[in-house]
């Protein structure tokens, strides 16, 4: 999975920095490519680009999510029974996630704002989202929320139109995380798309008329909208065949088991 994920990772990289390395002094293409992890690349690499501004209280944030997530991958995940394997897979995933996209990551948000570079947080406190097109859209992984933007939205929408392109951003996604779940676990062939498309039609759902009656455009409502449909068909993104072959393996190697 590490080398299929990274392999994507790398050309998508490359790419965005491709498309804006004209305006980037040398120090920034190398920090962008090797020190970053977001994909806008106008941003981080345009000098005149403003960074966001740091409160003290986001670094305290900032380290008790990596603490966290720490806690649940080196700790929680061993206490659990050795026969709740799913279990104890995703514990351990939780806690990568956390440490990772939500604790590490921005750390690192933190740091090069700090030192003047536009490098927002990846993660923009996706579980305050009381819409599910505000959880894709605004706040949940937004580096590949540009990425998507740029390569599959922006070229299709004017062409197919915003909901189409839209909708097609889902299976995008889908296909991608095919080749970096799936794939590596030799399995669950069509389960990680059909997560993005029932997320894709909850977009849809969500912006009609129907969604305005229901009231899920927003609010509470919204909220539990966007918490049903993001987390109750989870199972089939990272579905079991892809946690018992490819997490719990990967636990073991960093002596998390």
């Amino acid at each position: 999975m590490w080398s299929m994920a990274f392999a994507l990772y790398a050309g998508l990289k490359w790419l965005t920095w491709w498309q804006a390395a004209w305006r980037a002094e040398k120090w920034r293409s190398l920090a962008y490519l090797l020190a970053w992890p977001g994909m806008d690349a106008e941003s981080f690499l345009d000098a005149t680009s403003p960074a966001v501004p740091v409160p003290g209280r986001e670094w305290l944030s900032a380290t008790l999510k990596s603490v966290c997530g720490a806690c649940l991958l080196w700790i929680i995940a061993r206490m659990l029974p050795a026969e709740l394997d799913l279990e104890r897979g995703w514990v351990g995933m939780v806690g990568l996630i956390l440490l990772l996209h939500f604790g590490t990551f921005h750390l690192a948000s933190l740091l090069w704002r700090t030192a003047g570079v536009n490098a927002p947080p990846i993660m923009a406190a996706p579980l305050a989202s009381t819409s599910l097109a505000e959880f894709w859209g605004r706040r949940w992984n937004l580096g590949f929320r540009q990425l998507a933007y740029d390569l599959v939205f922006r070229p299709l929408h004017r062409r197919l139109g915003p909901v189409t392109a839209s909708f097609l951003v889902f299976v995008v996604s889908g296909l991608i995380h095919e080749a970096v779940i799936s794939l590596p676990a030799r399995a669950g062939y069509g389960l990680p798309t059909m997560y993005f498309v029932i997320q894709g039609g909850g977009v849809m759902l969500e912006r009609s008329s129907w969604g305005g009656k229901l009231g899920v455009q927003s609010g509470a409502r919204g909220w539990l909208y966007m918490a049903a449909f993001t987390a109750g068909p989870a199972f089939w993104l990272f579905h079991p065949p892809f946690v018992r072959s490819v997490i719990l393996p990967f636990m073991q190697v960093i002596h998390a088991l």
